[in-house]
């Protein structure tokens, strides 16, 4: 039986050229970037590249890229590095209710150091308003951090309009885009952004990899101490391979950017339109037009999304839910919580599709034969 893979928003299988491009440095570059002979000197080389690379995919300067242990480092050291950085300018931070854990939690460990955090909610469709960001907006803020794009649902932000909102106020802006890098084109200038989280293995790319932009103007303090890499901000011995990897990964997806979101269109309307003609009763939870393409999560009418999640990986389809599953309870997606409501049906009934890397459309038909033959069958 074919494994048919959807769920490319929690991680993504490295492209065949990356893993090459990895293996040839690992055997040819082995020295210490930071290192002044030779063998160091190469070894930067190799580093030097890969950071234009990315630092050019964004609009960014070379040296406005950190490189960290992944996007939640990223989003760890942009938070918590200006929020300590910039503590004697004030201590509110503003976020949202549906941020990624990484911003979350972060966001709720500053609680206890004595900042204040405001979380703002958002409407039945993902999306935060404005106003609301606007009103919670203070003089003593110092950090707006709001993601990209959102991994559960898809939903995308007004990123372009929280920027220029901010342009006259002191507050730092942080975008997670680790959802969005390689999906979307993104320019830290026309954004307006401080900051931006971006991880590796979202775009075919080696895990335990990610980086940081940071605008030159923007201030923040260090989280991990130690040597003097990455112009004192991120102190460890820079994972060459892996860079150089980032880097290639990076360079595919910007060669396909159109062609990429136009065939997750294509599967996501061809996924609808065999729901509907199967008289499927379903809704698609997040925004209708401001959306990541490779994020289609569905609500079924009457469906127990731990039952369907068996049946659909029996049926060698691997999807996933925002909810995680322990001995035989739900600990509700909290995404879906700030959308709809602690006791929404939505809660317990709804599947995210992610697509990427390998996919066809063959696939996509495949899974949507699977998904209503166990639907008629669970649903009574």
């Amino acid at each position: 039986m074919k494994e048919i893979y959807l769920d490319h928003a929690a991680t993504s299988p490295m492209h065949p050229a990356v893993i090459e491009k990895m293996a040839e440095v690992m055997g040819d570059v082995f020295g210490n970037p930071s290192s002044i002979h030779s063998i160091g000197r190469y070894a930067r080389k190799y580093l030097d590249e890969a950071r234009f690379v990315l630092s050019s995919a964004i609009g960014a300067k070379d040296h406005e890229i950190i490189f960290t242990g992944g996007g939640s480092e990223a989003d760890n050291l942009a938070i918590i590095g200006t929020a300590h950085a910039r503590s004697a300018e004030g201590r509110h931070i503003i976020t949202t209710q549906i941020e990624h854990h990484a911003v979350l939690h972060t966001c709720q460990q500053l609680e206890k150091e004595g900042f204040e955090v405001t979380y703002l909610p958002v409407n039945d469709k993902g999306m935060i308003s404005l106003d609301e960001l606007k009103n919670a907006l203070r003089d003593d803020t110092i950090l707006v951090t709001v993601m990209f794009g959102n991994n559960e649902v898809g939903t995308l932000q007004p990123i372009k309009e929280i920027g220029a909102l901010l342009k006259d106020h002191q507050a730092s802006f942080h975008t997670d885009a680790v959802q969005a890098f390689g999906i979307q084109k993104i320019n830290v200038d026309e954004l307006q952004v401080d900051l931006l989280s971006v991880s590796s293995h979202k775009l075919n790319g080696p895990k335990g990899l990610g980086f940081l932009y940071q605008r030159e103007s923007a201030k923040i303090q260090p989280i991990i101490f130690g040597g003097e890499q990455e112009r004192k901000r991120r102190a460890g011995t820079e994972n060459v391979p892996a860079v150089v990897g980032f880097a290639e990964a990076t360079k595919i997806a910007q060669a396909s950017f159109t062609e990429k979101q136009q065939q997750f269109i294509d599967f996501r309307n061809t996924f609808l339109k065999k729901l509907d003609q199967a008289e499927i009763s379903y809704h698609v939870n997040g925004d209708e037009t401001h959306y990541l393409p490779h994020v289609l999560n569905i609500s079924f009418t009457g469906m127990d999304v731990e039952s369907f999640l068996v049946n659909l990986d029996i049926a060698g389809i691997a999807a996933s839910s925002g909810s995680a599953c322990t001995a035989g309870s739900i600990d509700p997606s909290h995404v879906l919580v700030a959308m709809f409501g602690k006791h929404a049906d939505e809660l317990r009934n709804s599947i995210r599709f992610s697509f990427g890397y390998g996919l066809t459309l063959e696939d996509i038909q495949i899974t949507a034969d699977k998904t209503i033959e166990i639907v008629k069958r669970l649903v009574k």
